[in-house]
């Protein structure tokens, strides 16, 4: 695929520069995925690098090469990445993982970056990553917390949706532009079911043994000793084909799973929330 025109991104810069303007020093909470890399570079060149700072929150629910993948698109754009600590695992209502569970890990973060980090840095406003698409949707509890802490969403105030952020990033020849959605991986336990470290770090270890065998898209659903992987539907076949099954059940089971399934819908994102939070369709019945 070509690389869009960079009047794309010109317009992009415009219409994120009108977003942020006033802005002194703006604060990116950063994840390292295509919607926040994306802000981050579209701010850098709105405000200058040196008046931007990527804000990476670190806990048991991101994984430790998402961690690493974020530090190296920051360095790609060339803004300066600050991690701080955050505690959600320690709210019980985060670990009750009812659906609003996004919203106490984004409360969390959004509390910590103004308690700690706002005057520390200078800061005079912080921004996240939610697109156009995302304002639309009705399981995304995360964009409450926001707004109470008065995060600034500049991508969909500009009006940009996923397909455009998805071409700007390209445009910018962003080491993530091509990169699965990656939700945090409390996100793979069922709501109701009690988040844990042990249950995260299995999840994590599974998703990256599957990773080293060349599957790219991918969930490991949590269901106690059971896990539940959902894939691409053009992966579902290398996946159950000799030798390779084998080396999929071992790289699962070795998380700590006792049983391995392959979940033949694919990959169903944000299933979990979307399930207690969508308008029902007609004819639906609960």
């Amino acid at each position: 695929m070509t690389n869009p025109d960079s009047s794309d991104v010109s317009a992009a810069v415009a219409e994120v520069t009108e977003q942020i303007r006033g802005v002194a020093r703006l604060g990116v909470a950063f994840s390292g995925g295509v919607d926040s890399s994306v802000l981050l570079a579209l701010a850098a060149r709105a405000l200058g690098p040196g008046r931007v700072l990527a804000i990476l929150g670190v806990s048991p629910s991101l994984a430790a090469d998402e961690r690493t993948a974020a530090h190296a698109v920051a360095a790609h754009i060339g803004v300066p990445v600050v991690e701080v600590e955050t505690h959600e695992g320690e709210r019980d209502a985060y670990r009750a993982n009812g659906p609003d569970r996004c919203f106490h890990c984004k409360d969390e973060l959004f509390t910590v970056i103004g308690t700690d980090l706002a005057a520390q840095h200078g800061l005079d406003a912080v921004a996240y990553g939610e697109n156009a698409d995302d304002v639309r949707r009705h399981d995304r509890p995360g964009a409450r917390a926001a707004a109470a802490h008065r995060v600034l969403s500049p991508l969909a105030a500009a009006g940009l949706d996923k397909a455009a952020v998805r071409r700007i990033a390209r445009a910018l020849d962003l080491p993530c532009a091509d990169k699965p959605a990656a939700p945090c991986l409390a996100s793979r336990i069922p709501h109701f079911q009690i988040v844990s470290p042990r249950k995260l770090s299995q999840v994590e270890q599974a998703e990256a043994a599957l990773r080293r065998l060349g599957f790219g898209d991918l969930r490991v659903r949590h269901h106690g000793e059971i896990a539940r992987v959902e894939l691409p539907a053009g992966d579902l076949v290398r996946a159950v084909s000799e030798p390779m099954r084998e080396h999929v059940r071992r790289a699962v089971s070795e998380a700590g799973f006792r049983f391995v399934t392959l979940d033949l819908t694919g990959i169903q994102s944000g299933a979990f929330t979307s399930a207690f939070t969508d308008p029902p369709e007609d004819g639906d019945r609960g």
